[in-house]
């Protein structure tokens, strides 16, 4: 059953539980041979926009979809120019101008997309002078609490669309790396320490997550190992909601675990979970497994913000969280029930998430699946209306995320032992320092509901050759020196 004899080793170490499991890498980290990132290496790798261009260039669908809502979209042309400031507000200040900020990333994220795909020149040369502009005169992010939302946002989407053009031979990419570092970098990093000087939970996780996806996106951009780091470790082990147990706090027999942000509301729970998917494909890209981490927790939160937003019941324990400035006023709030969702609200945030899941693992995820064909094609920035709420993800994943189950033989897979270690519409207030974060408005009771295919085994990542190892329902079984193993490619 083996294709050769050394495969066993790749076995070593293979965790399972009921539902879920975790996958054996079956090829190697996305870190080059030095130890130093690999580039590019955000969102999206060289393997990936290869494929993008190939896909499109053959006609196939969905990615022609995908890339025709690109090409629509105004910031995805290569007449947009930028309009820099030296000083970016949010929340308060004047002028508060952030929004001229998130519209030139986007366009400069969605030119250089374009080029990657059509091979224009001119959607490149576009992208980098928008990126040279803002590097050579942002200088800070002020405003109120909103400000760390700015540098969280808006500096893991900087990144981003800079790495998409970092060989380009026009790009500065010194004055990118130092804006970085000295603006974006050290709000979302002072956030993560100190929180606004505020208890660690009055913010709810997606404050923490536009943190954690910013110095992870800062780190690998920068080849900054220690920053990358700091990243994986709160996802994994942080004190504030953003931290992966903390924002999904109670996982279920059924293969469910509950998002703490359905309590609050639907907009903020899909901007959770979208970033929470951004931090993990990073992080995928660089060899790092977040997605898989925990039983894959991620998951099994994904998978119940799904159904509920497609309309299905779903539980939610009651939690308290302790409000307030240290040393100044303090409460607490409490969320005693799922919000209520709208099956019409969506972002552009299902198809990276899926496509991991179902493709590169092999897993059935039937409400991340449906959800993904509802969204389809996924648009970017400036399709999901003009407010800030329309621009918290960069979006295109039908184009971006969209593969062949487990046939990208060149797809980065997890380390065997990595690195150790935004808001809605109308969601800000204007005032500086700690503030309420919203009002809960508890619903009535809604029961719980399984997920139906939860128990699938796991598949390598890889090529046609590489068997994959699986444990049926959670156990690895070993006899007479024979593992059971099934297939990557086996329908679900």
């Amino acid at each position: 059953m083996l294709k050769a004899a050394g495969a066993a080793a790749g076995a070593v170490g293979i965790g399972t539980a009921a539902g879920v499991g975790t996958a054996v890498p079956a090829a190697a980290a996305a870190t080059t041979a030095d130890g130093s990132f690999a580039h590019p290496g955000l969102l999206h790798t060289r393997t990936d926009l290869d494929r993008m261009a190939a896909k499109v260039k053959a006609g196939a669908r969905p990615y022609t979809a995908g890339f025709a809502k690109l090409t629509a979209n105004r910031h995805a042309q290569s007449g947009w120019r930028a309009n820099p400031q030296a000083t970016v507000y949010r929340g308060s200040g004047t002028p508060e101008n952030y929004r001229i900020l998130y519209n030139d990333i986007h366009a400069a994220y969605q030119n250089a997309l374009r080029y990657h795909v059509s091979g224009e020149e001119a959607h490149a040369d576009t992208a980098v002078a928008i990126l040279n502009a803002w590097s050579g005169k942002l200088t800070a992010l002020e405003g109120s609490a909103d400000r760390f939302l700015a540098a969280g946002l808006y500096g893991y989407q900087f990144a981003n669309a800079a790495e998409l053009v970092r060989d380009h031979g026009d790009f500065e990419f010194g004055r990118a790396k130092k804006l970085l570092l000295d603006v974006f970098h050290p709000l979302s990093d002072d956030f993560l320490t100190r929180h606004n000087n505020a208890v660690v939970t009055n913010y709810w996780p997606n404050w923490d997550l536009t943190a954690i996806a910013c110095v992870l996106a800062t780190g690998i951009f920068c080849d900054e190992r220690a920053i990358v780091d700091r990243a994986v470790e709160y996802f994994k082990h942080g004190d504030g909601m953003g931290s992966v147990k903390h924002a999904i706090p109670v996982v279920h027999e059924d293969g469910l675990a509950e998002w703490v942000e359905a309590g609050r509301d639907q907009g903020h729970a899909l901007l959770g979970v979208g970033l929470m998917g951004t931090v993990c494909e990073m992080a995928w890209n660089q060899g790092i497994d977040l997605y898989g981490y925990d039983d894959s927790r991620f998951l099994k939160g994904a998978q119940y913000v799904a159904k509920w937003s497609l309309g299905g019941d779903v539980p939610y324990t009651a939690n308290t969280r302790k409000k307030g400035a240290i040393g100044g006023w303090s409460g607490s709030e409490t969320a005693s029930d799922v919000a209520v969702a709208d099956p019409a609200m969506t972002r552009p945030i299902w198809a990276m998430i899926a496509n991991h899941y179902t493709k590169r693992r092999g897993l059935s995820a039937s409400y991340l699946t449906r959800a993904a064909a509802k969204a389809a094609p996924e648009g970017g920035g400036g399709d999901y209306g003009p407010n800030s709420g329309g621009y918290d993800q960069l979006g295109f994943g039908t184009l971006a995320f969209t593969r062949d189950r487990a046939a990208d033989p060149a797809a980065p897979a997890p380390a065997p032992n990595p690195s150790g270690s935004a808001t809605t519409p109308g969601a800000s207030g204007g005032g500086g320092g700690v503030r309420p974060q919203g009002t809960v408005r508890p619903q009535a009771t809604v029961s719980a509901s399984a997920s139906p295919g939860t128990g699938r085994d796991l598949a390598a990542t890889g090529s046609e050759e590489v068997v994959g190892w699986a444990a049926a329902a959670g156990v690895t079984a070993v006899a007479g020196g024979l593992l059971l193993l099934r297939r990557r490619g086996r329908a679900q």
